[in-house]
């Protein structure tokens, strides 16, 4: 099982790994935008149109769209800011909030079935995790 192992193979077997455990579908990476939007505006609350774009590199108009969806949705509360009238102040509201703390739907059955493995097999994947995120990317 150990013995000469293949860069491409394992990184094929980690792909379709990621593949089977999400973030690979329409829904998830649409689930990473929002929530990727949502922690720009939290982190900077009261946050200013311009502020989020340079956050997330997207375009002002892109973000503008996205922020208007999220409003929609009861996420997000846009009102003026108090120092200047033209200018719009981003914030999470209690369902952002709340949206927030929840963690990523997504990322739920990877978890559930994390949650199966014993101590030592949880250490070995932090430690295969950790070694992945020093690849360069």
């Amino acid at each position: 099982m150990f013995a000469n192992v293949s860069p491409a193979a394992i990184a094929a077997r980690f792909n379709a790994l990621a593949d089977r455990f999400g973030g690979s579908t329409a829904a998830d990476r649409a689930e990473q935008a929002q929530r990727k939007l949502m922690s720009a505006i939290a982190s900077r609350q009261p946050a200013t149109l311009n502020q989020v774009a340079d956050a997330v590199g997207r375009g002002a108009p892109a973000v503008s769209r996205a922020v208007e969806t999220l409003v929609r949705a009861g996420l997000v509360e846009r009102t003026h800011d108090p120092d200047n009238r033209r200018r719009l102040a981003l914030r999470l509201s209690e369902k952002g909030q709340e949206v927030m703390r929840s963690g990523p739907a997504s990322g739920s059955q990877l978890a559930n079935g994390l949650e199966r493995l014993a101590q030592s097999e949880l250490r070995a994947i932090e430690r295969a995790v950790e070694i992945l995120e020093r690849l360069p990317g």
